[in-house]
Formats: structure tokens, sequence, C-alpha cells
């Protein structure tokens, strides 16, 4: 039987990294068994649901690169993909419940449930409902529902089906947690629209889901769902729950805390296949023994920080390979991924000119008024500044003398000047007569205008001042950038080209 999984986030906000590694896990596992995964959206809870959230949720799948086989917009076999529109199904499994004795209809409002609660709580009681509405009679219940009376149907926790113990590919050992779930839990709401407990159990048996990737929050549920599908006589898939990720500070991952949001990732410039070698190697690397619940580092497991394309990711992806603790996203790993990410990316076909489109909207946002942001010239500028780049959204920072005029009036640049002056004693006329030197041999300069060439007649002419060659650069680059460091001087009159770098040096010539 072919493998099929489904992520199934909620409509409730953009998605988070939380939700993109989740969604990456189906993906990874997917692929690596030949198998496909759906995108099914839980939408049963109207009061939480955000108007755009669907359409955001998609976009950053798409930006990560993570194409699912069925959903919205990807018309398949196991449709509808919106829970909201699959609300028959869930009536119709309700009532079999009903039928069979394992669920029953509630009829107490909200103030006799919290009564109920605060009264049982008193006695010590670790109950949170009382099972009055289980006494009623079928015929009594019945009218009661005829009348129009509101009510919610409840599993009955009190007739659990005989099924065999919570089993998970990730946390081994489960031990049963029956008595963290509410009494009675409710399956389906007064507004008739199913809870996350009846909805997921039915719609992942109608979709055909084979495993069922979710987060570690899940895990006190899952009894719950066990005993819905034994109750339901349905087939159980298999689980594997992903332990949370965490913030730097130790503190829970979550879309309502920190700057999470897989989309903001995208508009900040980083790599998206970084993103997804981050996350993925976020807890990867244990290997569990196959009874007890330890884990401890695999030899041949890769480290947080190694370089995985996703086609990598997928040949390795192994839940076995997956810790049961809880793991810190630290963003210097994102960094420094992000950084070797690109530098692979430029050495591919079309790398440098998709570097350059990226970067161009951070250039002209930094520099409206550059003339100096097209595609072409910052193709020039990206390869130059490869090494030292961690994200495209560095390069109006790393090389702002690229796009608009050195400002030598700058603490930075002054700085510079004062260096080499008291270190060598240079005057205003020998650093004059260094610069003039320079213009002379680039309007004389019979090569091509390469950084190979340009390199030589730096040399020449650090050879010709008598300086060393540590105070000599440092004046020609005040002279072209204002700034102490950056790419090799050569390099920069390269992405300047002639005309600009020689009327800098003519007007620090003067």
């Amino acid at each position: 039987m072919a493998t099929l999984l489904r992520f199934a986030p909620s409509p409730t906000g953009a998605l988070h990294l939380g939700g993109l590694r989740t969604a990456l896990y189906n993906h990874l596992f997917a692929r690596r068994t030949g198998g496909k995964w759906i995108l099914r959206i839980e939408d049963t809870d109207r009061t939480r649901a955000v108007p755009g959230a669907v359409e955001g949720i998609s976009n950053a799948l798409a930006w990560a690169g993570l194409e699912y086989d069925f959903g919205p917009s990807k018309v398949g076999p196991h449709g509808p993909y919106f829970q909201s529109e699959r609300l028959d199904l869930y009536h119709k499994y309700a009532d079999r419940l009903l039928q069979s004795g394992h669920a029953y209809r509630c009829f107490c409002s909200k103030d006799k449930l919290a009564d109920v609660r605060e009264r049982l709580q008193r006695t010590g009681s670790r109950a949170t409902y009382d099972k009055s509405c289980l006494h009623l009679t079928e015929e009594e219940a019945a009218r009661r529902a005829r009348a129009g009376e509101s009510y919610v149907i409840r599993f009955n926790d009190s007739n659990l089906p005989v099924r065999p113990p919570s089993h998970d590919l990730v946390f081994s050992g489960l031990k049963d947690a029956h008595d963290s779930l509410p009494t009675d839990p409710v399956l389906l709401k007064a507004d008739k629209f199913p809870t996350y407990h009846l909805a997921s159990v039915v719609d992942d048996f109608e979709m055909g889901i084979t495993h069922v990737v979710r987060g570690e929050e899940w895990l006190p549920s899952l009894p719950l769902h066990l005993d819905l599908y034994a109750a339901l006589s349905l087939p159980m898939p298999h689980f594997a729950h992903l332990p949370i990720l965490l913030n730097p500070d130790g503190s829970k991952m979550s879309k309502r805390k920190g700057d999470v949001h897989v989309l903001d990732y995208a508009q900040r410039g980083w790599e998206p296949n970084a993103v997804l070698n981050w996350l993925a190697l976020a807890g990867w690397g244990a290997q569990r023994a196959s009874t007890g619940s330890t884990s401890h580092p695999s030899a041949d497991a890769p480290s947080s920080t190694q370089l995985m394309s996703l086609e990598q990711l997928i040949q390795q992806f192994d839940f076995n390979s997956l810790t049961q603790r809880r793991s810190i996203l630290d963003p210097l790993k994102l960094e420094h991924i992000n950084k070797h990410h690109l530098m692979q990316l430029m050495l591919t076909p079309h790398g440098l000119n998709s570097s350059a489109q990226r970067a161009q909207p951070f250039v002209q946002k930094a520099f409206p008024n550059s003339p100096f942001t097209s595609v072409p010239y910052l193709e020039r500028v990206v390869f130059t500044l490869q090494g030292r780049l961690t994200n495209l959204s560095d390069v109006p920072s790393l090389a702002p003398y690229l796009f608009e005029e050195p400002d030598y009036t700058a603490e930075e640049a002054q700085k510079m000047l004062r260096t080499v002056r008291q270190r060598v004693g240079l005057t205003d006329a020998q650093y004059a007569e260094v610069i003039s030197d320079l213009i002379v041999r680039l309007r004389q300069a019979s090569t091509g205008w390469d950084a190979s060439s340009l390199a030589q007649m730096l040399h020449d002419g650090q050879a010709t001042s008598g300086l060393a060659p540590k105070d000599f650069m440092p004046i020609v680059r005040h002279a072209l950038t204002g700034t102490k460091s950056g790419p090799a001087i050569a390099d920069t009159m390269a992405v300047l080209g002639p005309e600009r770098t020689i009327a800098r040096l003519e007007r620090l010539a003067k």
C-alpha cells in the first residue's frame, strides 16, 4: 500500500516555522517512500479563522519548494480539502457512535457545566464532567433534540473499546494517558461542527492516510483518537509526533510569539533551501534503541549545520533518527547554513541571475535614487560579495559605495585616513600624489578592465609610491569606498567600472 500523508494546518494565521517543519517531514517521508501528501485545511473552528490565511499557507509552502500532491487548487480523489465542506461525513460518523453507545447527546448549558466543574474540583475529583446526560434515555434525548434544544455529542469514555496500546514512530514506550483527557470529550459541538478529534480521525480514514505526522502537542490526545478508531472499527494509521521547537531563550515557539512566520523569512532574503536544511536538522541525529525511550547521537547522523539539499534530506530521512527532546532553533546556525547555500547557488547556471533579481528589491529600497540597481549590474555586485554574504538582504549594507558616492565626512572614512597619516607621516600632498599616479596608470591602461589587470596596476602603483602595501592600499580603499573593509580593491574597481573609478579618484586627488 502506497504511503499517503497529510499536512493539516488551521487557517488561524500565517504559517510559522514549526508548521513548516511538520510539512517538511511529511514531504520527506512521502517522497522517501514513493508516496504522496495532502494539504488539508482544518477550518472547523470558525471563530478563529483569519481571512487570507489559506493563501498565505499555500504561498509559504510554494516559497519553500514543498509541493503537495492534492489539496486546494489541486483536485484529487480525497476532496473536498476544507473540513468545513465535509460536515455530512462527521455527522454520519457521530450518528454511528451514538447508535453503538460510544457517544451520547449532552444538553447541559455552559453555566451548568461551569458549576459542575467547580463542584468536582471542590471534591478533589479529576473528572471534568459528571456524565449527567449519559443517563438520559434514548427516547428522552431524541425528544429534546427534536424540540430544538441545543446539545453537543460527547464520547462515552466509560464504554471504551478494546484496542492495541499507543504506539508512536518517534516517542517509543508511551504510557496510557487517558487521565490527562477531559471526561467524555466533546466530538460534535452545538453548532454542529466537529472538534479536531472527530474530524481528524474521520478525515484520515476517509482520505486513506497511512501516516499521521504532527506536532508533539497532540500526543496527549492520541489515546482518544485511538479509542475513536476502535469504536468506529476503523484501521489505525501510523503516528509520528514531532518534538516542539523552542526559541533561543528556551520558550515554546508559537505563531503568537516571536519572529517565526515563514513568509517573514522569505521577505528578508533567506534561502528557502537553507531554511529547510535548518529546520530538518533541528532534532535530527538521534538513534533510539528498539526497546525503551532513550536516544543518543548516531555516528553517521548529519550535524545540525551540515549542508543538505532537499533531495539529500529525502534520501536520508528516517523517523528513527529524530530525537525525542525539544530542540532550540539557533539563528546563528541558519546564518552559517544560508551563507553556504548562497555560495552553492551561485555556482549553478542561473544562480547568479536569480540571486541578483532577489537582491534587487533590497538595494532599491535602500538606495531609491541610485541608477546602479539593474540586474546585470547586481550580478557583478553579488559575485564580488559572495564570500561575504550571509543573506541577500546584506548587499546594501556590505557595499553601499557601489550604489552611491562615499561619504568622506563619516567617522569611519576620517579615521581610516588619520590612521595611515599617523603610521607613515602621510601628508595631503603625498596622498594626492598616490591617487594622481594611479589615475594616470588607469587612463593609460591598454589591457581590459578586469580584476586581474587592475590588481597588477595597483601593484605597480604601490611599488612606485615607495609605501608598503599595508599603507598604500588603505589610501586607495579610502578614495574609492570610504570604508575600511570590503572586497579586494581590484574587484571593487572592476564593478565600479572605469568612469566611476577614475571620477572618484579625481575627486580626492585635488
